[in-house]
């Protein structure tokens, strides 16, 4: 049996709905808090609305997602389904359409034609979906996993914000929530980025930047607001 290479390639669809749930769990929960935080002191208004964005956060990225993915889905079913009709209706050319494929890719025409019909008689619908279309059942559109996977990871990335809200004193609020969400995002980055075979460095910034940048500005923002009312 040919050993395993531990490709990565089947991760991609839940890695990329858990990354996006958890890093904007972060960065809208703590950019929500580190706003009203700016603009009103009071501990209970800041703690209403940072769980007030975890839940609505939660929802919307699960609706979000599901709907997404769903219309994915839906092409790619349309595809498939235009596929099996074109293979049972002119079999000959949707051999032609897998040679000429294959030959594109550098194999001779001979064999290409050779590789066209067993892949065929195999199973013609599952050839024409990867070969043609690219498509896989790894890298299917899974609407509900990738809807409950953004709502599960948004919740544990807000719950950081909320819990620093509860654990810092009032006069250095903002400083904390900011310390404690931008590492985590540094690590979520770092974290999603070894998983997905990248550099660790590059992940980690990559998401600490945009993390600072949403805060610092919903902080002007609060501020600017704050001072005006």
């Amino acid at each position: 049996m040919p050993p395993s290479e531990g490709h990565r390639s089947h991760r991609i669809g839940w890695l990329r709905a858990a990354v996006l749930g958890a890093n904007d769990g972060i960065v809208s929960t703590a950019s929500l808090v580190v706003g009203v935080a700016s603009a009103s002191p009071n501990r209970h208004e800041i703690l209403l609305a940072g769980v007030a964005g975890l839940v609505a956060g939660a929802l919307s990225m699960a609706a979000g997602e599901y709907v997404s993915v769903s219309s994915q889905a839906d092409t790619e079913r349309a595809d498939l389904n235009l596929e099996r009709y074109e293979l049972a209706t002119q079999p000959k050319a949707e051999e032609e359409e897998l040679i000429s494929i294959y030959t594109r890719r550098g194999l001779e025409p001979d064999l290409a034609r050779v590789v066209a019909r067993q892949l065929t008689a195999k199973d013609a619908l599952a050839a024409h979906a990867r070969d043609e279309l690219g498509l896989s059942d790894e890298l299917a559109a899974r609407p509900l996993q990738a809807a409950l996977a953004s709502a599960a990871t948004f919740a544990v990335g807000a719950v950081l914000p909320i819990l620093t809200i509860l654990v810092s004193p009032a006069r250095s609020l903002v400083l904390s929530v900011s310390v404690a969400s931008l590492l985590s995002l540094a690590g979520l980055g770092a974290l999603a980025a070894r998983a997905g075979g990248a550099p660790a460095s590059v992940g980690a910034v990559r998401v600490a930047f945009w993390g600072a940048l949403a805060m610092a500005v919903t902080a002007a923002v609060g501020k600017l607001f704050g001072a005006v009312v």
